[in-house]
């Protein structure tokens, strides 16, 4: 996962990327009805085609993070690897739409339906009577059993890593041929469609040993479009062939090659010819845009027409040559030149690829650490919280992409989803005067006596490094990677109420919730009065100063957190909130910092679902103490939770009625949201090259790829033919 929100994406996946009545919520504004949802903010970008306009044979080369340790999506170092692997070659009875939302894949499942709710909730799944495992078998009721009972929790021996759903299943029959499943739950389970995607043959389920270790190092029977041909460890390479078993509509290639390379090392394996398709980060976007456009890329800026050469005697000159021997030094050098040479041959090269671009289905959040410190304090978190300007950041990030630069208004769901709608009103926009009045309550003032103390060990640890006084790029207004700042414009439509000496006072919420649906206890109380200006100095409190832990990640593919981070340092100052920033390895960034608590403020990101009341339910559950005296906090590494939330979760989870799950999932977010131990950001940008001849692939946004139209244009053809139909929901 690239550092645009570095994110436990596999850790989601190992537990990855969630009585109305009986609450007192008030009706916010994110419970009203489907519109809501609005639509994707980016399209996908695959180069569509009919399946007619694609060539038959060929061999995709496609980079990816890793060759990964296990082929069993439901292990705990399973990866996005993985799951690759898992979409080509294995079933799936629902697959995602290109607005995240679930389908039913009719290659696999040909009707599912509820049948029957009392007295218990049973769900008939009629298959596909040509589906088929690679080795001749039938899918059907034995392989869902097996599947069920490993995954159940019921058996330690199954070295699981997650059981989500299949737990609140009961039995598991043959209905009335072998076509048919009937899967009884113990409990309602809304989310029934989550299960069996993917669907592991009976031969990997069946014995723990078989689960443990029989799926890790290669897949013997699959059913999909692909098999799994090959598993290259030293070579680093996964090779999928042609499924010659496979039932569906052929795959047009002759096989995809998975093949890890770094992400620094992309640009340059694209331009070698090793690879056709690969997700990068902005520096190599900009490079094979630049190659495009007939620029230098990052040496020049874009549309500059410069050629590397000139780019680099104007480096040389800006970092201290003189304007007479800039040139000489630039000649002189023949490792110099070689560089250029290089460089310009590689630009050339990577005209033949173009970058496809779409927001990734995952969020970027400011994650605040309530478990202790300054941050157990509700109001220094809203305080914090009130002093972002959210869209300023997601300009930041993504509007030198080209991409819509909108902020996310849910932690649940992403525009487009069917739970989606924008709920941060609970919680309330920028607004510095609020966020001062929230410091000002909790006994934070500017200017206050700070006693010396013993210069602290690093938050970050023995790896970590502080971020050193010297400005960098991303601390200049100028900077962060865009050179076009546009500041976001604050929240209005309420009137300022102030002191007698002029001060704004805190709202008590009536005003914002009129207009924004923010909810009571998101502020101050009222009449709070907020410090006449930004402070000069931090805030201090019982001699200690307002000051935060904020760890990053340092390594490549970093910077685009880093310029947020700048950004987020600079507008908590202007409350009086210090920063110590902290970078430390990637290594560490998760396992050592995130997942232990060892921060204030962190970045990092989590994949949107389209069964948030089953996926986020861990990610946002309030945590427990545990029987060893431990703090159980499943995947909740903000330690923020309460029960009206986890209430409002199993509530969700548990009606069959969509549009009252709907209204669920979004009155738990606005609570969420109100507890401001996650602030979610903008949409993670998804940058991918590809071959100008690859076609049906690329940034697929929201939908699950549809490996077997992926191919390459026919000759004399031309892209912009309508795609075919994805063969989910038909």
């Amino acid at each position: 996962m690239s550092h645009d929100g570095v994110g436990p994406r596999a850790v989601m996946r190992s537990v990855a990327f969630l009585t109305a009545g009986a609450l007192a919520v008030p009706l916010l504004s994110g419970c009203g009805s489907a519109d809501e949802a609005g639509k994707p903010l980016a399209r996908q970008d695959i180069a569509p085609v009919g399946r007619a306009q694609v060539a038959e044979g060929g061999t995709l080369r496609w980079a990816v993070d890793t060759v990964p340790e296990t082929f069993n999506t439901f292990q705990s170092d399973a990866d996005a690897t993985t799951t690759r692997v898992a979409q080509a070659v294995l079933p799936s009875m629902y697959r995602l739409d290109a607005t995240g939302r679930p389908q039913r894949d009719s290659d696999y499942l040909e009707s599912a339906k509820v049948v029957d709710t009392e007295p218990k909730q049973v769900v008939l799944y009629k298959l596909n009577q040509q589906a088929v495992w690679s080795d001749g078998r039938e899918i059907g009721a034995a392989d869902f059993a097996a599947q069920w009972r490993a995954l159940s929790g019921k058996d330690s021996a199954y070295w699981t890593a997650r059981n989500a759903g299949y737990e609140r299943i009961e039995k598991i029959e043959r209905g009335d041929n072998d076509l048919e499943v009937r899967v009884t739950f113990k409990r309602t389970y809304a989310d029934w469609r989550s299960l069996f995607s993917p669907l592991y043959p009976k031969d990997v389920m069946g014995t723990p040993d078989a689960f443990n270790d029989g799926a890790r190092r290669k897949l013997k029977v699959t059913a999909g479009p692909f098999v799994v041909k090959k598993v290259d460890r030293k070579n680093d390479q996964v090779r999928l062939t042609r499924n010659t078993r496979w039932w569906g509509r052929p795959a047009k290639l002759s096989e995809i090659v998975l093949t890890a390379v770094p992400r620094d090392e992309r640009a340059s394996a694209l331009a070698a010819g090793k690879i056709d398709l690969a997700e990068i980060d902005p520096a190599a976007a900009q490079r094979v845009d630049g190659a495009a456009n007939g620029t230098a890329g990052p040496l020049a800026g874009p549309g500059s027409g410069r050629t590397a050469a000139k780019a680099l005697r104007s480096w040389a000159l800006a970092h201290g040559s003189d304007e007479d021997t800039a040139e000489d030094e630039v000649e002189a050098r023949t490792e110099l030149r070689k560089q250029v040479a290089k460089w310009e041959e590689q630009q050339k090269a990577l005209r033949d690829f173009e970058v496809r671009r779409s927001l990734e289905p995952a969020y970027t959040q400011l994650a605040l650490n309530g478990a202790d410190g300054l941050l157990a304090d509700e109001r220094v978190r809203r305080a914090v919280a009130r002093a972002l300007d959210r869209k300023e950041l997601a300009k930041v990030v993504l509007k030198p992409l080209g991409l819509p630069a909108e902020p996310v208004g849910s932690h649940l769901a992403l525009a487009g989803q069917d739970a989606y709608a924008d709920n941060s009103g609970a919680l309330g926009g920028q607004d510095t005067a609020e966020a001062q009045a929230l410091l000002a309550d909790a006994g934070w003032v500017p200017g206050g006596p700070v006693e010396k103390q013993e210069k602290a060990e690093k938050a970050a640890g023995s790896e970590g490094k502080k971020a050193g006084g010297k400005k960098s790029d991303s601390d200049d207004d100028s900077a962060d990677g865009d050179g076009t700042y546009v500041v976001g414009e604050d929240d209005k439509g309420w009137t300022a109420r102030r002191s007698d000496d002029g001060r704004q006072l805190a709202q008590d919420g009536k005003q914002f919730k009129q207009v924004h649906g923010g909810a009571p206890g998101a502020y101050a109380p009222k009449g709070t009065a907020a410090p006449a200006a930004a402070p000069a100095k931090a805030l201090a409190k019982d001699g200690k100063a307002l000051s935060l832990r904020f760890v990053l990640p340092s390594g490549p593919g970093s910077e685009p957190l880093a310029a947020v981070a700048a950004r987020i340092t600079r507008m908590l100052a202007k409350v009086g909130i210090g920063t110590d920033i902290t970078k430390v390895s990637d290594e560490s960034y998760f396992k050592d910092h995130i997942a232990s608590g060892q921060y204030d403020l962190a970045l990092y990101s989590w994949p949107g679902s389209a069964f948030p009341a089953t996926d986020a339910r861990p990610i946002y559950a309030k945590p427990v103490p545990a029987a060893d005296g431990s703090l159980n906090v499943e995947q909740n590494y903000t330690r923020v939770g309460t029960d009206q939330v986890d209430q409002l979760f199993e509530q969700a989870v548990s009606t069959l009625d969509e549009g009252e799950k709907r209204s669920l999932i979004r009155k738990a977010d606005s609570r969420i949201w109100a507890a401001a131990g996650s602030i979610p950001l903008y949409q993670r940008p998804q940058l991918t090259a590809v071959r100008k001849s690859v076609v049906n692939a690329g940034a697929f946004g929201f939908q699950t790829p549809v490996y077997e139209d992926m191919g390459f244009l026919k000759k004399g053809a031309k892209k912009g033919a309508k795609a075919s139909a994805s063969p989910s929901g038909k």
